[in-house]
């Protein structure tokens, strides 16, 4: 699933590129899902949503704050959002390499090149795609990177993935959600399921993934340990 935002404070820019965007979109599994008036605007809300779109055309040219400052805001809080830049100036192209935009496009938009910007955004999200963990709940979808993610706990039928920014809970199992995410999380309790690189410390009956204690069952403690042990000095 791919999903779209567009940040122009033009109103007709924005319907242009929605527009030339739904005849290139795959239907079903790409999508424009949300457009912004104004840098500030975009900043406030992917700040609070996460993962919620995964790709961001961003106008240079806007009142308050311009695209390169937006885009320094968005990195500030997120690494992992794709942003391509939409100007009328070529001056602006270079800049756009230090907040890590993956590309740019010429005002007036042409098909051709917009078509080959999502070919490049679809190639990245497909190998990204076995690193990242998708979460749809009652607000939203939301995508995670695996580095990002500090463990998982559930609570009767929910389960809650834990971030350093906050917790989302989804309806799910977390048998299921061990045996998706692979060996580089590892089952420390009935209820918890923690990323082996983000675990600081492992003692006898708990181990420390950032700032929280988390505890490990009598059961699992012997088989967690040596897994936790070895990604550890695996570095």
């Amino acid at each position: 699933m791919l999903r779209i935002g567009i940040c122009d404070d033009e109103t007709g820019a924005r319907d242009t590129l929605w527009m030339q965007l739904s005849k290139l979109l795959r239907e079903g599994s790409e999508e424009v899902v949300y457009d912004f008036s104004s840098g500030k605007s975009a900043v406030n809300w992917l700040e609070k949503h996460p993962g919620e779109i995964d790709l961001l055309f961003l106008d240079v040219e806007m009142e308050g704050f311009n695209g390169m400052e937006t885009a320094r805001k968005i990195r500030e809080f997120n690494e992992n959002l794709l942003i391509v830049f939409v100007t009328g100036y070529a001056d602006y192209v270079f800049d756009g390499y230090s907040v890590g935009a993956l590309d740019y496009l010429m005002k007036p938009v042409k098909e051709d090149r917009l078509a080959a910007v999502l070919e490049r955004v679809r190639e990245k999200m497909y190998r990204a795609d076995e690193q990242n963990f998708v979460v749809r709940n009652t607000e939203g979808t939301y995508r995670f990177s695996y580095k990002d993610i500090l463990y998982f706990y559930s609570e009767k039928r929910k389960v809650t993935l834990v971030t350093a920014s906050g917790e989302y809970a989804f309806y799910d199992k977390l048998d299921a959600v061990e045996e998706r995410l692979g060996e580089g999380f590892v089952r420390i309790h009935q209820r918890y399921l923690v990323s082996a690189n983000a675990v600081s410390r492992i003692g006898k009956t708990f181990v420390e993934v950032g700032e929280y204690t988390l505890p490990v069952s009598r059961s699992l403690r012997e088989k967690a340990a040596g897994k936790l042990a070895k990604a550890m000095l695996e570095g």
